[in-house]
């Protein structure tokens, strides 16, 4: 690896501060800055994280000379124009997850960082985590035979407070946006887009998507069963499942974990994995060696693909009031 990437964090909640802790496990990058509204929580994330530059405005961390690259982390709603407000300072961009409200917005966010020349990735995490590294490559070896079938879900429960995010409509509330995510792209990865999506959503107590059900459809024949609630705590467990094989990913199957493989027989092999941290320091990781390669997107999370994953969840909820 060469000079690690000096990172700029914009926005100091939770998933920032996990960022922070994991990308101290790496030599992969630094974090030079911090930007938030907030002076109070800005000073708060600078002081544990040992981060020299402070910022009391997103503009200012943006204009930042000694940052190469930004770490977007606030409410899905500002994603495109945070994104798009450091592109337009010539500093490549990861993009928590959702990548933004819409497939509308992905494009424009896309659009710039390809004109620009810059590297812009979705912060899908899971992506570059062990366990789903082996996946794929079992995937490409064809041990599954030809996958016929999917299933992951992803719940959990949270307080019902109509100014907590994934409850408030303003901060993009909603539990396909921020935990849908998650079964969406896990399918995508395996199957693709799909050229049929049926959904059931029940909406939470505020008005937004509380609990849904997809039923995806794929030329291959395929079929995938996704589903997501912010009312309960599910099993958050995924399974592949193929003609001569299946892959049953232990909970939570987006986080570090295990899975087993099972034979058409019965037979069946185990995979653990060791890992530090979370986790999220493997897509920052792998950031660094596309931005030092002077590469502008990961074939691991392309941009095409983010896209894709964004229309299909606006057509997940198209079905909200239908």
């Amino acid at each position: 690896m060469n000079e690690p990437i000096r990172w700029g964090v914009l926005g100091t909640g939770r998933i920032a501060q996990t960022f922070a802790r994991d990308l101290a496990l790496t030599t992969s990058g630094v974090i030079a800055s911090v930007g938030s509204r907030s002076k109070e929580s800005m000073d708060r994330f600078a002081d544990a994280f040992d981060v020299a530059g402070r910022h009391d405005s997103y503009e200012a961390l943006v204009a930042d000379p000694s940052i190469e690259a930004v770490y977007v982390a606030t409410p899905h709603p500002m994603h495109a124009a945070n994104a798009l407000l450091a592109l337009a300072h010539d500093k490549h961009v990861l993009v928590e997850k959702a990548f933004t409200m819409n497939a509308a917005e992905a494009r424009l966010v896309v659009d710039e960082a390809r004109e620009r020349g810059l590297f812009a990735m979705e912060a899908m995490w899971t992506r570059f985590l062990p366990h789903v590294v082996a996946i794929r490559k079992i995937l490409a070896s064809g041990e599954l035979g030809t996958v016929v079938a999917l299933h992951a879900d992803h719940g959990k429960w949270f307080e019902p407070d109509p100014q907590f995010r994934l409850f408030a409509p303003e901060l993009g509330g909603g539990a396909l946006l921020d935990l849908g995510v998650y079964p969406v792209s896990f399918a995508s990865m395996v199957l693709g887009e799909p050229t049929t999506v049926r959904a059931m959503l029940t909406p939470a107590f505020t008005g937004v998507d509380g609990q849904t059900s997809m039923l995806f459809g794929y030329d291959s024949g395929a079929q995938a069963v996704l589903t997501c609630t912010s009312l309960a705590r599910s099993a958050t467990r995924a399974s592949i499942v193929g003609t001569e094989a299946r892959i049953d990913i232990d909970g939570d199957f987006y986080a570090p974990t295990s899975f087993t493989l099972t034979d058409r027989d019965g037979r069946s092999r185990r995979f653990e994995f060791d890992t530090e941290g979370r986790g999220l320091h493997y897509q920052a990781v792998e950031a660094a060696r596309c931005i030092r390669a002077g590469e502008t997107e990961s074939s691991v999370m392309p941009l095409d693909e983010t896209i894709t994953i964004m229309a299909t969840m606006d057509r997940v909820l198209s079905f909200l009031d239908a």
